[in-house]
């Protein structure tokens, strides 16, 4: 295809992605469900396994293969400015609230789903297509792991503040334990991707730079650019030059962990929470974030839709596999994060709240996914597998939350306030 012709056929999909990915996210929300969710389930709809098994022509005509790197381009800034954007939000202080109990909860959370994971891929690596053939057992045993041990993060922290729990004990718990689980999870991505396939030097490059880009934030971020949060301030808004320059430094960070061999998704993330808090904070989401979560991230859903093949799923040992792999992923991660809790005192109804809570994986699986089957990690049949466990528990979360919290509880404020 020509430059012209990707340009028709890039403007024609995202008329359909925005349609169908905000009609199903209506659906979604109708039925209590976030419109993330919604959105992932469109992607799905979109790809060969709806779309293109219903109507194969339409669905060639709209998604030609020669488009696709467009539309990979779009996706990769999408989740990179989303990520930025979390951490953006993200609230180191309260983790000082419930750190013990969260460093439980996320140890179990991780500990449980890495056994799970090796466990598992002693079945699964013998079975072809599912792991690469240069994948090793222990890379395909962290990689499993990672994935049955990640949580929805963002969805996480979005469901503790549309339910009013941000200053309760329970969302101070969750959110500290889905940080530590997650932060946990992207470190073990990213020696499973610095090693694989790339040899000892490329794996040392990738590690190395990643925790010295990760220690400079950490060290120094929060110092170097606190002057932009003090010329937002004096000026009361962020003026075009000062948004100019912040997305400079997020394009600069997402190419550095790029090229170091980990991915654009590190840097966004890491930058943003070194982002001054306070006004700065809340201008520079209301200027990017409808933007990035209207218009960019569907790209993303629809581009993970569009390499999910759940008719490849079609056999009855593959059945098998999706099954076990959807058990082993829920008893990994809630059971282990409610036992973890109750084990540390937390009575039941708050541990089974945040093993619900922990159990979703949401955006977050995605990115792990397509991480993976980008890198040629893993196989179109355990990428559609995950994609299924990861809409499944992702379901499972508001609902379950619901059941096992009820309105009474927060109503009642039976689990309180902590103190500031």
């Amino acid at each position: 295809m020509t430059a012209a012709q990707l340009s028709v056929a890039f403007f024609l999909q995202m008329f359909f992605i925005l349609a169908v990915c905000r009609g199903v996210g209506w659906i979604a929300q109708r039925c209590g469900q976030p419109q993330v969710v919604g959105e992932m389930i469109a992607g799905v709809m979109l790809g060969p396994s709806l779309f293109g098994l219903l109507w194969p022509q339409a669905q060639h005509f709209l998604f030609p293969p020669d488009s696709m790197k467009t539309l990979y381009v779009g996706a990769q800034l999408g989740v990179g400015l989303y990520m930025f954007l979390v951490g953006v939000e993200f609230r180191t202080e309260l983790f000082k609230s419930r750190i013990r109990s969260a460093i439980s909860v996320s140890l179990a959370g991780m500990i449980v789903p890495f056994i799970i994971g090796a466990g598992l891929t002693l079945w699964l690596i013998k079975v072809p297509g599912l792991f690469s053939e240069k994948a090793r057992p222990f890379e395909a045993a962290l990689y499993l792991g990672a994935a049955i041990a990640i949580t929805a993060f963002p969805m996480l922290a979005r469901i503790i503040y549309e339910r009013g729990l941000t200053g309760t004990a329970l969302g101070a718990l969750a959110l500290a334990a889905g940080a530590i689980d997650d932060g946990a999870a992207w470190c073990v991505l990213a020696i499973v991707l610095a090693s694989f396939g790339e040899g000892a030097r490329v794996a040392v490059l990738a590690i190395a730079g990643g925790v010295a880009y990760a220690l400079f934030i950490v060290l120094f971020g929060r110092r170097l650019l606190a002057p932009l949060g003090h010329i937002a301030e004096r000026e009361q808004r962020i003026s075009p030059a000062l948004l100019a320059f912040v997305l400079m430094l997020f394009a600069l960070a997402a190419w550095a962990m790029d090229a170091i061999g980990l991915h654009a998704v590190f840097g966004g993330f890491l930058l943003g929470t070194a982002m001054p808090r306070g006004f700065f904070a809340k201008e520079l989401q209301r200027q990017l974030e409808p933007f990035a979560v209207v218009f960019l991230l569907p790209m993303f859903f629809t581009f993970s839709g569009l390499n999910t093949r759940l008719d490849m799923v079609n056999s009855p040992e593959l059945l098998l596999i999706a099954v076990v792999v959807l058990i082993g992923s829920i008893v990994g991660k809630g059971v282990a994060c409610w036992a973890a809790a109750r084990l540390h005192g937390e009575d039941n109804r708050t541990a089974l709240a945040v093993g619900t809570l922990m159990n979703a994986r949401g955006l977050m699986e995605l990115i792990i996914l397509n991480i993976g089957l980008q890198r040629g990690f893993i196989g179109l049949p355990l990428f559609s597998i995950l994609v299924l466990m990861a809409i499944v528990t992702t379901l499972m979360a508001s609902p379950l939350f619901e059941w096992v919290y009820g309105k009474k509880a927060r109503a009642s404020g039976e689990l309180g306030r902590i103190s500031s």
